[in-house]
């Protein structure tokens, strides 16, 4: 009884920890061209991570999204947009559609992903890892709203996240960036 105790125990234990193991860099997305992305590529930089939205009442985050991309893009910064149409059907377009969105709009110049859902039964793989102690290995949150932002440190490990109406120019995304 006690060997089987102890095989069961071991066994939650190897599990537990080759989940939260598992790093940002593991991970392969789908660009907004269609094109496979390879999340590795970003090694040894700082990543914000955030779900967006065209027609929301956050989109104008995209500005300062791009403003703050172009301050520390240099400095091992970057930002990674997930367009999200999960909440009120507020990213209704086609990745060609965003992609063209963004550029008109906004000057969008920082890597912007293919369409996925954030949240529910199809979350993608890679927000399963953002949003789940059990994958992360750090914290446990629900994706609240479009333009949720969640930072990456330069080893491929989440750091914390910023709720979706938390300016990117805040000081504690500044200081994040900086330190």
């Amino acid at each position: 009884m006690k060997q089987i105790f102890t095989f069961i125990l071991f066994s939650f234990i190897s599990i537990t920890m080759a989940s939260q193991s598992k790093s940002f860099y593991d991970f392969k997305v789908t660009d907004i061209d269609g094109k496979e992305f390879d999340l590795s590529s970003l090694k040894g930089k700082k990543v914000l991570v955030v779900n967006v939205a065209s027609k929301c009442g956050l989109t104008p985050q995209y500005a300062k999204l791009q403003e703050l991309y172009e301050k520390y893009k240099d400095k091992n910064f970057v930002i990674i947009g997930f367009p999200a149409n999960n909440f009120n059907g507020q990213e209704p377009g086609s990745n060609e559609e965003i992609k063209s969105f963004c550029v008109l709009e906004y000057d969008v110049t920082f890597p912007m992903m293919a369409k996925i859902d954030v949240v529910g039964d199809n979350k993608a793989p890679i927000y399963k890892w953002l949003t789940e102690k059990s994958e992360n290995g750090k914290l446990s949150t629900e994706v609240q709203w479009n333009f949720q932002k969640f930072m990456i440190n330069e080893k491929g490990e989440l750091i914390d996240f910023a709720a979706p109406r938390e300016d990117p120019f805040s000081d504690r995304i500044i200081h994040w960036i900086e330190k």
